[in-house]
């Protein structure tokens, strides 16, 4: 069973379906969530859960090697759900095509330094775009640049205000990321 250790910022939704999902597979378990936030909701959905979840600073993720010597005893797997720090080149060079990002729009339009979240959402309703959608990619040294995994999308009203498009990713969000790293895992080690 490979291990995943997931990376969060804020609510922890994603981190959360992650985690039950596979808790109810032979894949991959959810060991660790890690935190940049003390503020983060994710700190009570993993209590509640049953799962470590542990905050760290810059200091331990970029100027020392404490999250890479972690993850090098604990990940087989990183998964970055709703993370908003630029993963280090170290780590990024210790989990080759093992480290999986989730991000609102369909990529390359909507990405980049600062598009996140609402972010994402006001730019799409600002531009009257008539689709958007999530984008699952490999992480590499530049935001939202990784290899593509998996698109999914859904059409956009003129009417639509970024809280309902918000809405309508967080559903993608929910029925494709845990299925779409279960598939990455399976196709690694088949």
């Amino acid at each position: 069973m490979k291990r995943i250790v997931v990376f969060a910022s804020g609510s922890g939704s994603n981190a959360e379906n992650i985690i039950k999902f596979f808790n109810h597979t032979k894949t991959a378990k959810v060991t660790k969530v890690l935190c940049n936030n003390e503020r983060a909701k994710v700190f009570e959905r993993c209590k509640r859960l049953n799962v470590a979840c542990l905050l760290f600073d810059k200091k331990d993720f970029i100027l020392s090697d404490t999250i890479l010597n972690l993850l090098e005893k604990e990940a087989d797997y990183i998964v970055l759900a709703g993370f908003l720090w630029k993963i280090p080149a170290k780590i990024i060079a210790s989990f080759p095509n093992k480290i999986i990002n989730i991000h609102p729009a369909l990529l390359p339009n909507y990405g980049g330094k600062g598009m996140y979240g609402m972010h994402v959402h006001k730019a799409v309703a600002a531009n009257n775009e008539p689709e958007t959608g999530i984008t699952i990619h490999y992480v590499n040294e530049n935001y939202d640049e990784g290899a593509t995994i998996f698109q999914a999308k859904t059409e956009l009203s003129i009417d639509d205000t970024p809280a309902i498009i918000a809405g309508k990713i967080h559903l993608l969000e929910q029925q494709y990321f845990p299925k779409v790293i279960e598939e990455v895992i399976l196709s690694e080690n088949a």
